[in-house]
């Protein structure tokens, strides 16, 4: 297991992020889906249980990153903010929604049949309204942001900055 370095991304961090962006990318796909064809919103259990193992990995990433800060690759000021929206955005997405699932009082909350989460025992409005205004707008902004973050990556590799190499790439 090699650890992060100023250069490259460590295993951990390495193993962190791609299940997240493999999570991430279900994450879409079911909301795609079931845009385009009701019939498929019969995800939606898959798309919770993902999206809890999401909200768990998210927080080990933050721990992680934290515990690495001085030996991890920095970017300029403008890679920070944008790491930092996307850090915010993974993590306020599957709370909200957590926030309205509980409020909803439809029942528990199943990761992968499962039971976790309690529901409330009866509808508590303020939760399913914040849910329902928030979760899906601000995953759209996450989704936006991540497509911004897999271009400027793209974009930085092919100035020869090696970017990807950092996350994908051999470890020198």
């Amino acid at each position: 297991m090699q650890p992060d370095t100023a250069t490259a991304y460590g295993t951990v961090s390495r193993i962190l992020h791609w299940l997240m962006a493999a999570g991430f990318a279900y994450m879409l796909f079911t909301v795609a889906a079931w845009s385009y064809d009701e019939d498929y919103f019969s995800l939606i259990d898959n798309h919770k249980s993902v999206g809890f193992l999401l909200l768990v990995l998210i927080v080990l990433r933050l721990l992680w990153a934290a515990l690495n800060f001085s030996r991890r690759p920095h970017g300029n000021l403008l890679v920070k903010l944008g790491h930092l929206a996307l850090y915010a955005l993974m993590l306020a997405v599957p709370v909200v929604a957590m926030i309205r699932q509980y409020g909803s009082a439809r029942g528990t909350l199943e990761v992968f049949g499962v039971p976790l989460v309690p529901g409330a025992a009866e509808k508590i409005e303020w939760m399913t309204q914040l849910g329902g205004q928030w979760h899906g707008d601000l995953g759209w902004i996450l989704f936006v942001l991540a497509a911004g973050h897999i271009v400027m990556a793209v974009v930085h590799q092919l100035k020869g900055e090696k970017i990807i190499n950092r996350m994908a790439g051999p470890r020198r």
